[in-house]
């Protein structure tokens, strides 16, 4: 069976564990959280990088400095996780949902600033796959109607858009190290502050309200609780994991873009026939291998496909089921205008096998087994 995902590990996990235990420090802050938060600042240039326990809790905090209230409006594709909504849900706003651009599954930006209205908070782009909505056109309708953005760089770690790396072009960017991203601490996630002036709320809300990070840093000499927060640090432990990981992070590029860019070119011939659609990556953007996805004519082909690579013992799954079609999304959320693309792309996208050390000769059968299907 070639599995769909394998979580990364490098070979220093362990030993990394290890010294987190032998410190005593295993409830996070410690030595290898310091050391994963300083590799993302100086990886992405943002003024401050605060491990979470995942995307979700980062997200979660970015809609608290947000103020994101009850009666807000907050932007973002249908065609995303539930978390992109929940973490606005949550503090009470109504989520409005617009239609992708089919190349790329991203928000369509063209589609944005006709959803803005008077009560309109924040927008919340999601980099899917990797691969960058654009940014420019995003920032300048926030400008225009002074909105915060909030980036869902979940699977964007090591992604740019014109030389710039996802998740710090928006007041918080969101990244993801679950066991299924490119680089994983099990459950884990981490919050991009771009603005300086930020960040000493952000560690307030995230040590679950009081000052205990300044207290720590010797900058007073007792904390007390100071506003509304949660427990957001993940465990040494986990940050142990990661960091082994991120020492690692351009071998890991590598070889997951290697796999990447055989899959293109061998499935490029299909593409050319005219049998199915392969990922497209716009100018300026730089992406980073987090999967590959092919394009069915539709729901029953990509059943049957799915069906026919099971039978070969190669997993492949869909993914998202548009969340304004859901129960709570029509609950909690609204789509404006039509949805022209999300349903009928989603329902023809199926993910291939991808991860770190995933063999070209398990990418070749996979393709081999493709071009069998479609002949």
């Amino acid at each position: 069976m070639i599995k769909f995902n394998i979580p990364p590990y490098t070979g220093k996990e362990n030993e990394y564990i290890a010294q987190a235990i032998a410190s005593h420090k295993i409830c996070g802050d410690g030595t290898f959280t310091k050391k994963c938060s300083q590799w993302i600042e100086e990886h992405t240039h943002t003024a401050k990088a605060l491990l979470t326990t995942s995307c979700t809790h980062a997200t979660e905090m970015a809609a608290l400095l947000s103020d994101i209230s009850p009666g807000d409006e907050v932007i973002m594709p249908s065609y995303t996780f539930v978390s992109t909504a929940n973490a606005f849900v949550l503090n009470g706003a109504d989520i409005v949902f617009v239609d992708i651009r089919p190349d790329t599954m991203n928000i369509d930006e063209n589609l944005i600033e006709d959803a803005v209205t008077p009560r309109t908070k924040a927008i919340a782009p999601v980099h899917y796959a990797g691969v960058s909505c654009e940014m420019d056109k995003i920032m300048e309708i926030a400008k225009r109607h002074n909105l915060k953005v909030i980036e869902d760089a979940a699977q964007g770690v090591m992604s740019e858009y014109k030389g710039q790396p996802l998740g710090t072009f928006g007041d918080f960017g969101c990244f993801s190290f679950h066991e299924t991203k490119n680089y994983s601490m099990g459950e884990g996630g981490c919050l991009l502050i771009r603005e300086k002036e930020m960040i000493e709320k952000a560690e307030i809300i995230r040590e679950k309200g009081t000052n205990r990070s300044k207290f720590f840093r010797g900058e007073i000499d007792k904390y007390t609780w100071v506003t509304a927060g949660s427990s957001y640090l993940p465990s040494e432990l986990n940050a142990a994991y990661l960091y082994a990981q991120l020492e690692q992070a351009q071998l890991i590029y590598d070889d997951r873009m290697a796999s990447w860019n055989l899959y293109d070119e061998l499935l490029s011939p299909l593409r050319d026939k005219g049998k199915l659609c392969l990922p497209a990556v716009p100018n300026g953007c730089k992406h980073n291998a987090h999967m590959f996805y092919i394009k069915a004519a539709d729901l029953e082909e990509r059943s049957a496909l799915i069906q026919y690579l099971k039978e070969h013992n190669i997993f492949s799954v869909f993914h998202y089921i548009p969340l304004h079609t859901a129960p709570a999304g029509s609950r909690y959320g609204r789509f404006h205008g039509k949805d022209v693309y999300t349903t009928r792309e989603s329902e023809r996208l199926l993910r291939l096998p991808l991860y770190y050390g995933l063999k070209a000769e398990d990418v070749r059968f996979i393709c081999e087994k493709i071009t069998q299907f479609y002949q």
